[in-house]
């Protein structure tokens, strides 16, 4: 049963991703494809990792779209060609723009990989507007001291994205944006604006939590109605994604790791992916990070 001020409540479906690593898969949803520019939410973890073991996310291209990782728990190194080669940890945002075709691998730092490590975190992609999806590539690492920190009637937010309650993140993106990370050490409530964004969805990390009088349940999501303000309680230890902003211009296609307003600039990327790797990645549209020799497939030549 949902309030007055949610559309929808969408669960989190589980999907392994090889080497038994699991996230909830949130969107792309049969009845919500997006919510403002954001085409794709997976929660991963927390997911224990042995010493020796780890994550291993091998080389891969996207066009298209910006790649947004947050991390709660661990550590990820990142590499791509434009030659971004940094660990992530936690409060900290990385934002990769693929644009035209851009390459990268998601793997467990040396350190953490002998150590052992949890790993808990969000990766969502938003949809680049026409006019830039096609636009070169690029990489920008924000570091947990340079995004907005601000109290919400006892909770903590930060700032991932666009502009939220009189505050205005670092983070450049050429739509309207709304990306707030929001965690309760104590028992906690607040009002969502029915302004705050076009489109606003809560996401609960961790909860359940209390959205407009629905209790939603920790790796579901809830669409709030446009135009609606909401009010949401969250007990102590929860955590919530506040995820939204314009609605797109014009619906989206995805197929596997590429996204784009138009099918045929998906084709030539599949086309161009396989053409790379069987010309070694030499004189090619794709290419491999420094150091990467491995790569993955598309998926019927897996």
């Amino acid at each position: 049963m949902t309030s007055d001020a949610i559309d929808l409540i969408i669960e989190g479906r589980e999907k392994d991703l090889g080497d038994g690593f699991k996230v909830r898969r949130i969107l792309p949803f049969h009845k919500q494809r997006m919510v403002g520019p954001i085409i794709f939410f997976d929660h991963f973890g927390p997911a224990e990792f042995k010493p020796g073991d780890g994550m291993d996310v091998r080389p891969h291209p996207h066009i298209g779209l910006a790649t947004v990782t947050y991390l709660f728990e661990g550590a990820i190194a990142h590499k791509d060609t434009v030659g971004s080669d940094i660990v992530i940890r936690p409060g900290a945002v990385n934002w990769m723009v693929a644009g035209n075709g851009i390459v990268h691998s998601e793997r467990t730092p040396p350190e953490e990989r002998d150590a052992g490590m949890t790993i808990h975190g969000i990766q969502t992609w938003v949809a680049l507007p026409k006019d830039f999806e096609t636009c070169a590539p690029s990489f920008t690492h924000h570091p947990q001291d340079s995004l907005p920190v601000f109290q919400l009637g006892g909770a903590h937010a930060r700032l991932l994205a666009g502009e939220a309650w009189g505050h205005k993140s670092p983070v450049e993106f050429p739509w309207g944006i709304w990306y707030v990370a929001v965690d309760a050490p104590e028992d906690a409530g607040f009002d969502v604006p029915a302004d705050a964004a076009q489109e606003r969805a809560v996401y609960v990390a961790a909860g359940p939590v209390d959205i407009a009088g629905s209790i939603v349940p920790q790796g579901s999501m809830a669409v709030l109605r446009q135009g609606a303000p909401a009010r949401i309680a969250m007990p102590s230890g929860s955590k919530i994604l506040l995820a939204g902003g314009q609605a797109m211009d014009g619906p989206r296609k995805i197929d596997w790791n590429l996204v784009a307003s138009d099918a045929s600039l998906i084709e030539k990327a599949r086309e161009d992916w396989r053409a790379s790797a069987r010309k070694n990645w030499t004189g090619t549209r794709f290419s491999l990070p420094d150091d990467e020799h491995e790569y993955i497939p598309l998926p019927e030549d897996q």
